[in-house]
């Protein structure tokens, strides 16, 4: 199917975890992310929305949180996104190793998937993470904020693989409304990759009758594709509604503009523009420093922050 508007890549991955302070401590100094913003859940303001991404907060980077102090566990399941993984240079995999032995992080042994090294490994909720080796990932920018060696820091997103009890009806979502192209297969996967250099694949696990996923701490909430702009997104939820899925109407997310809908296999897809972007309220280089609010919480921004955890 010919689109005039198709996703480049992930625009973000949205996840739930536990208490904000290890949720921050993780991303920002284990994984050596940075902290792009630092505002609130708009539809639930006692809680944090914290985003980690490189340092201007591009799109295919970013990671994002509400952590909730007691959050219950979650479960991998059918209808979930099963694995979120960062691209990392392809000579970095054994530095990552040897950073996450050091830390006490529960990984994986490396193994090839698709050609490329991938290393999984579990943040503090248990959500699945892993780390891609690239070819030519060393040329991409990194952020040098962090105590990672910026020759082996994080660049973005590889991509992410849902667990699905059939591929085929997702499979359409990703070709027909993104305008991705399956690149392979391998055993129960198949994966698909947008244009991008950053975020461009998503993988589908085929499992059959498996067990439904449990929304709760490590689990991700939604996954959101880029639109370049809001023609793109208005194209791309056209084509959504066509093949009968309930869209949302558009929602001001400050950063970014959202549409959102669910997909056959009941993964939870947003679609967002790339503008405005992270520093549409502060300064490129003080990005996440300041607790953010929207217009309509400034008012509340005393209690809010009464409420709120802390973070160091």
């Amino acid at each position: 199917m010919t689109t005039t508007h198709a996703s480049a890549g992930l625009h973000h991955v949205t996840a739930i975890s536990g208490p904000a302070r290890r949720n921050l401590d993780f991303y920002t100094r284990i994984l050596g992310l940075r902290l792009v913003k630092k505002t609130v859940n708009f539809d639930d303001p006692g809680t944090y929305h914290l985003y980690y991404g490189d340092a201007d907060g591009a799109p295919g980077t970013i990671l994002t949180f509400f952590p909730w102090e007691h959050v219950a566990p979650g479960r991998v399941g059918v209808g979930q996104t099963e694995e979120t993984a960062f691209r990392v240079p392809e000579g970095s995999i054994g530095y990552w190793t040897h950073r996450l032995v050091a830390a006490g992080i529960p990984f994986e042994a490396p193994a090839k998937v698709f050609g490329e090294t991938v290393l999984p490994f579990r943040d503090p909720d248990g959500m699945r993470l892993a780390l891609v080796g690239v070819a030519g990932a060393e040329a991409d920018p990194a952020w040098t904020g962090s105590d990672v060696p910026a020759e082996h820091a994080v660049r973005g997103f590889h991509g992410v693989t849902l667990m699905l009890r059939q591929a085929a009806p997702t499979a359409r979502v990703l070709t027909e409304v993104f305008g991705w192209a399956e690149t392979g297969r391998e055993g129960a996967l198949i994966r698909y990759a947008g244009a991008a250099g950053l975020g461009a694949h998503v993988t589908l696990r085929e499992v059959g009758d498996f067990l439904p996923g449990r929304s709760g701490g490590g689990s991700v909430h939604h996954i959101a594709f880029r639109a370049a702009d809001d023609a793109g997104q208005a194209e791309m939820a056209e084509r959504a509604g066509a093949l009968g899925l309930q869209v949302t109407e558009q929602r001001d997310r400050n950063y970014f503009r959202s549409v959102y809908f669910r997909e056959p296999g009941g993964v939870l897809f947003e679609i967002a523009t790339d503008a405005p972007g992270f520093a549409a309220d502060e300064p490129a280089e003080a990005l996440g420093e300041a607790l953010k609010l929207p217009g309509f919480l400034e008012p509340h921004r005393a209690e809010i922050e009464r409420v709120l955890p802390a973070l160091a």
